[in-house]
């Protein structure tokens, strides 16, 4: 009754998986809930359609894809494309090589962005989350 119905996703606030320092993964992985990395993704990294997915990049976390989340704190490095549909903290050792597409954005003094900030609004936002492979029509 008296909630507001642009209020952006709650953040999941625990972490479901890790990806360890040392540990390198080569292709495109989904997930659900929260998700830490330390270690390096060589692919897109990709919440499931429908529910918020927290992404949380270490200091020494390298992620080269394209990431689609709800919710992403970054303090590592990123190649590729970043679509948030809530919310972006770019903390002070973040470097990101591509454009950012956030709805709320947080940026501490010290982070890069070698590319666009481009603020989503409501309708621009559904249309930025969906994912649709390559090969499907």
């Amino acid at each position: 009754m008296f909630g507001n119905k642009n209020k952006p996703n709650k953040p999941q606030n625990r972490i479901d998986c890790l990806i360890g320092a040392g540990t390198e993964i080569k292709g495109d992985m989904t997930f659900d809930g929260g998700l830490r990395v330390d270690g390096r993704v060589h692919g897109n990294v990709i919440s499931v359609d429908g529910k918020p997915g927290t992404l949380v990049l270490s200091e020494a976390a390298r992620i080269e894809g394209e990431i689609r989340v709800s919710h992403v704190v970054i303090n590592g490095t990123v190649v590729g494309p970043v679509y948030a549909a809530d919310y972006v903290e770019l903390q002070s050792k973040a470097n990101v090589t591509g454009d950012v597409y956030y709805r709320t954005l947080e940026m501490h003094l010290g982070a890069v962005v070698q590319g666009r900030l481009v603020y989503q609004d409501e309708a621009k936002t559904d249309k930025v989350v969906q994912f649709k492979p390559a090969s499907a029509d």
